[in-house]
Protein backbone atom coordinates (compact mmCIF):
# COMPACT_ATOMS: atom_id res chain seq x y z
CA UNK A 1 0.00 0.00 0.00
CA UNK A 2 2.82 2.55 0.82
CA UNK A 3 4.70 1.36 -2.34
CA UNK A 4 1.02 2.82 -4.44
CA UNK A 5 1.21 6.01 -3.04
CA UNK A 6 4.31 6.99 -3.40
CA UNK A 7 3.97 5.97 -6.71
CA UNK A 8 1.06 8.49 -7.09
CA UNK A 9 2.23 11.93 -6.62
CA UNK A 10 4.97 11.38 -9.52
CA UNK A 11 2.74 10.01 -11.83
CA UNK A 12 -0.27 12.87 -10.92
CA UNK A 13 2.79 15.33 -11.64
CA UNK A 14 3.85 14.04 -15.45
CA UNK A 15 0.05 12.90 -16.60
CA UNK A 16 -0.70 17.03 -15.36
CA UNK A 17 2.48 18.18 -16.69
CA UNK A 18 2.38 16.55 -20.21
CA UNK A 19 -1.42 17.89 -19.88
CA UNK A 20 -0.50 21.00 -19.60
CA UNK A 21 2.59 21.31 -22.63
CA UNK A 22 -0.56 18.98 -24.69
CA UNK A 23 -3.00 21.73 -23.62
CA UNK A 24 -0.32 24.79 -25.38
CA UNK A 25 0.34 23.16 -28.41
CA UNK A 26 -3.23 22.73 -29.03
CA UNK A 27 -4.22 25.90 -28.28
CA UNK A 28 -1.39 27.66 -30.24
CA UNK A 29 -1.79 25.13 -33.69
CA UNK A 30 -5.66 26.43 -33.04
CA UNK A 31 -5.39 30.20 -33.80
CA UNK A 32 -6.56 29.70 -37.75
CA UNK A 33 -9.74 27.95 -36.23
CA UNK A 34 -10.37 30.57 -33.75
CA UNK A 35 -9.64 33.60 -36.53
CA UNK A 36 -12.17 31.95 -38.59
CA UNK A 37 -14.54 31.74 -35.74
CA UNK A 38 -18.36 32.93 -36.48
CA UNK A 39 -17.50 32.92 -40.26
CA UNK A 40 -19.58 31.56 -42.94
CA UNK A 41 -22.82 30.29 -42.24
CA UNK A 42 -22.27 31.08 -38.35
CA UNK A 43 -22.70 35.09 -39.16
CA UNK A 44 -25.35 36.77 -39.79
CA UNK A 45 -25.86 38.55 -42.99
CA UNK A 46 -26.05 42.07 -40.73
CA UNK A 47 -23.31 41.29 -38.93
CA UNK A 48 -20.94 40.82 -41.77
CA UNK A 49 -18.57 43.53 -43.30
CA UNK A 50 -19.98 45.07 -46.37
CA UNK A 51 -18.77 43.69 -49.60
CA UNK A 52 -17.81 46.34 -52.21
CA UNK A 53 -20.19 47.04 -54.60
CA UNK A 54 -22.95 46.09 -52.05
CA UNK A 55 -24.61 49.62 -52.49
CA UNK A 56 -22.53 51.37 -49.08
CA UNK A 57 -24.19 53.50 -46.67
CA UNK A 58 -25.27 56.98 -47.56
CA UNK A 59 -24.87 55.90 -51.58
CA UNK A 60 -27.69 56.62 -53.71
CA UNK A 61 -29.28 53.28 -54.37
CA UNK A 62 -29.05 53.01 -50.19
CA UNK A 63 -30.85 55.95 -49.73
CA UNK A 64 -33.73 54.93 -51.84
CA UNK A 65 -33.85 51.88 -50.49
CA UNK A 66 -34.01 53.21 -46.88
CA UNK A 67 -36.52 56.00 -47.89
CA UNK A 68 -38.79 52.53 -50.19
CA UNK A 69 -38.66 50.93 -46.85
CA UNK A 70 -39.73 53.86 -44.90
CA UNK A 71 -42.54 54.34 -47.02
CA UNK A 72 -43.73 50.88 -47.19
CA UNK A 73 -44.18 51.08 -42.86
CA UNK A 74 -45.74 54.30 -43.28
CA UNK A 75 -48.52 52.79 -45.55
CA UNK A 76 -48.61 50.14 -43.48
CA UNK A 77 -49.46 52.41 -40.68
CA UNK A 78 -51.44 54.28 -42.80
CA UNK A 79 -53.89 51.55 -43.45
CA UNK A 80 -54.10 50.62 -39.96
CA UNK A 81 -55.00 54.16 -38.96
CA UNK A 82 -57.78 54.02 -41.32
CA UNK A 83 -59.02 50.37 -40.11
CA UNK A 84 -59.34 51.95 -36.75
CA UNK A 85 -61.42 54.95 -37.94
CA UNK A 86 -58.39 57.81 -38.04
CA UNK A 87 -57.08 59.94 -40.50
CA UNK A 88 -54.04 58.75 -42.56
CA UNK A 89 -51.15 60.47 -42.38
CA UNK A 90 -49.65 62.30 -45.41
CA UNK A 91 -46.63 59.63 -46.19
CA UNK A 92 -44.31 61.72 -48.07
CA UNK A 93 -44.45 64.97 -45.24
CA UNK A 94 -43.97 61.89 -42.88
CA UNK A 95 -41.09 60.87 -44.59
CA UNK A 96 -39.06 64.18 -44.90
CA UNK A 97 -39.80 64.61 -41.15
CA UNK A 98 -38.34 61.20 -40.54
CA UNK A 99 -35.34 61.48 -43.02
CA UNK A 100 -34.44 65.06 -41.90
CA UNK A 101 -31.08 65.48 -40.63
CA UNK A 102 -31.17 66.28 -37.00
CA UNK A 103 -29.54 69.71 -37.03
CA UNK A 104 -29.33 71.34 -33.51
CA UNK A 105 -28.79 75.11 -32.55
CA UNK A 106 -25.10 74.41 -32.17
CA UNK A 107 -24.51 72.57 -35.60
CA UNK A 108 -26.96 75.50 -36.70
CA UNK A 109 -24.58 78.23 -35.62
CA UNK A 110 -21.49 76.86 -36.80
CA UNK A 111 -22.82 76.50 -40.43
CA UNK A 112 -24.13 80.12 -39.79
CA UNK A 113 -20.06 81.32 -39.02
CA UNK A 114 -19.20 79.21 -42.11
CA UNK A 115 -21.59 81.06 -43.67
CA UNK A 116 -20.55 84.03 -43.13
CA UNK A 117 -16.68 83.75 -43.33
CA UNK A 118 -17.31 82.25 -47.06
CA UNK A 119 -19.22 86.46 -47.25
CA UNK A 120 -16.67 87.80 -46.44
CA UNK A 121 -14.53 86.22 -48.64
CA UNK A 122 -16.74 86.67 -50.94
CA UNK A 123 -16.35 90.09 -50.36
CA UNK A 124 -12.87 90.40 -50.54
CA UNK A 125 -12.88 89.00 -54.11
CA UNK A 126 -15.61 91.65 -54.94
CA UNK A 127 -18.33 88.86 -55.56
CA UNK A 128 -21.80 89.43 -54.19
CA UNK A 129 -22.96 88.42 -50.77
CA UNK A 130 -25.39 85.97 -50.33
CA UNK A 131 -28.34 85.43 -48.40
CA UNK A 132 -27.49 84.12 -44.61
CA UNK A 133 -30.47 82.53 -44.39
CA UNK A 134 -30.90 80.55 -47.53
CA UNK A 135 -27.10 79.43 -47.62
CA UNK A 136 -27.66 78.10 -44.05
CA UNK A 137 -30.79 75.98 -45.45
CA UNK A 138 -28.76 74.96 -48.68
CA UNK A 139 -25.84 73.76 -46.28
CA UNK A 140 -28.22 71.70 -43.82
CA UNK A 141 -29.89 69.94 -46.99
CA UNK A 142 -26.54 69.57 -48.27
CA UNK A 143 -26.18 67.95 -45.70
CA UNK A 144 -28.81 65.52 -45.67
CA UNK A 145 -27.84 64.64 -49.30
CA UNK A 146 -24.41 62.95 -47.88
CA UNK A 147 -26.59 60.35 -45.50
Amino acid sequence: MNGIQASFGPVLWIVTGCSFVVACWWLLSSGKQWKDYGRSHLVMDRDAPPRPGDGASGSPAATRERDDEIRELLEARNARRARRGEAPVDVEAELRRLTAPLIDSDIRAEIRDLVIARNYRRARAGKPALDVEAEIEREIAQLSDRG
